[in-house]
């Protein structure tokens, strides 16, 4: 299993008051949501985090929804929250983990050593009972290096080639949108799936009960259960690469360093492909 994917709620408690620590709210809802992640912050949110904003984070500009960044805005934004490259970084968020383990991709596409993903978010941390603070973020600038390790992200061309390249490609997506039963949930977006691709849906990933990922093994049951290998290199796609990492995530923490996410997801392919 590998170190550096999921951390407990006692493991953050007792670690918040380490300077060598950063906490990061990134909390983020699909458009159309009412739901507002800086008021949300703002209100409740684990003492000493600061917001990491997934909008933000994104390119700017961009035609495609959560488009990877430059390194250079990476960087700069990844200074604005207060990170280093020295940091350890421990990211939550106040829905269903995806949008951390968005968050968490995206440090580790920029090859930062030490970071992972708080088990359960915030939703378990106030189900414990556990300290919480309120107040808008916080100004802070640290510097960060840009830099980028490229096998994490897989383009167009590599999914079409991962069938010729022995590279599975896994799905997040439910099973209606995979099929093409059920419509997408952004308007004109065709659904269905990339010929040759298999279905894992992400949420099967959790525990209804406690909002936290499954154990180590029954997530490799479930992959195994779906058509997926858990430790052959795989690139994992999704709808517009949110849920892809929380899928990473998983396959990462079962030991394979060998996950690419698809950074275009379905909502490029969908527009490119027949």
């Amino acid at each position: 299993m590998t170190v550096g994917t999921l951390v407990s709620t006692d493991y953050l408690e007792a670690r918040l008051l380490e300077p060598g620590l950063r906490v990061l709210d990134a909390s983020w809802y699909m458009e159309g949501n009412p739901r507002d992640a800086d008021a949300e912050f703002a209100a409740a949110h684990i003492p000493g985090a600061r917001r990491f904003d997934l909008r933000r984070a994104a390119q700017p500009g961009a035609t495609l929804p959560h488009t990877l960044p430059s390194e250079r805005h990476f960087a700069a934004y990844a200074g604005h929250c207060g990170v280093s490259a020295d940091h350890e970084v421990v990211l939550y968020d106040a829905a269903d983990m995806s949008p951390s383990a968005r968050a968490w991709w995206m440090f580790k596409l920029h090859r930062h050593r030490r970071v992972s993903v708080l088990d359960g978010g915030l939703r378990k941390w106030k189900r414990e009972g556990r300290q919480l603070a309120s107040g808008a973020d916080v100004g802070a600038s640290e510097f960060y290096p840009e830099r980028r390790e490229p096998r994490r992200v897989a383009d167009l061309a590599a999914v079409e080639a991962a069938a010729a390249a022995a590279v599975q490609v896994v799905d997040a997506r439910s099973a209606g949108r995979f099929s093409g039963s059920s419509a997408e949930p952004r308007p004109g977006l065709r659904s269905g799936h990339i010929p040759g691709s298999v279905n894992l849906p992400w949420t099967q990933l959790l525990d209804a009960d406690t909002g936290t990922f499954r154990s180590a093994g029954e997530i490799a049951r479930l992959c195994r259960e779906a058509g997926v290998d858990p430790l052959r290199p795989a690139i994992c796609t999704c709808g517009s690469g949110v849920t892809a990492c929380a899928l990473a995530l998983a396959l990462e923490h079962l030991g394979n360093c060998e996950v690419a996410v698809y950074n275009g997801a379905w909502s490029e392919w969908a527009s490119r492909r027949p």
